[in-house]
């Protein structure tokens, strides 16, 4: 199930505030050893396409359909390593926010200002993470809106 905008907005500030009290614990859980392997994986998949491109025109140069066959499923099967490499290095989170993609629903700013659905973005809030996690609980037991 999907998250919804307010909890994909509040997953998002904290993210941000976590980076902003913290940033060597953030940068360990962001995981830049798992970007690096997924790097040396994509460069390992690019040069065996390169291979098996290598061996499927060896193939037809010397005639050799099986020769050709087997550099096809070389670069078959490298593709999709690579691929599955990329999408993983790419849906890890970079420095700050994450990038909003095709089918994200977020509100993030966009250009001018303004979010995707056209809205003025919220002022940043005052106080600790800890502190705006209490007065959302707050509000929520008094029966206020929830923000």
């Amino acid at each position: 199930m999907p998250l919804s905008e307010e909890e994909l907005r509040l997953l998002e500030q904290m993210e941000r505030a976590l980076v902003a009290e913290d940033p060597k614990l953030a940068s360990t859980l962001r995981g830049t050893r798992m970007r690096q392997h997924a790097r040396r994986r994509m460069i390992a998949g690019i040069l065996v396409f390169l291979v098996g491109v290598a061996v499927l025109m060896s193939g037809a140069v010397l005639q050799v359909i099986p020769l050709g066959i087997a550099g096809f499923v070389v670069m078959l099967g490298s593709a999709y390593f690579t691929l599955t490499a990329w999408r993983g290095q790419s849906q890890q989170p970079a420095s700050g926010p994450p990038a909003a993609g095709p089918g994200d629903s977020s509100l993030r700013v966009i250009q001018g200002g303004k979010t995707r659905r056209g809205r003025a973005p919220k002022a940043p809030r005052q106080g600790t993470m800890m502190e705006r996690f209490e007065e959302r609980w707050r509000r929520r037991r008094e029966g206020g809106p929830y923000n």
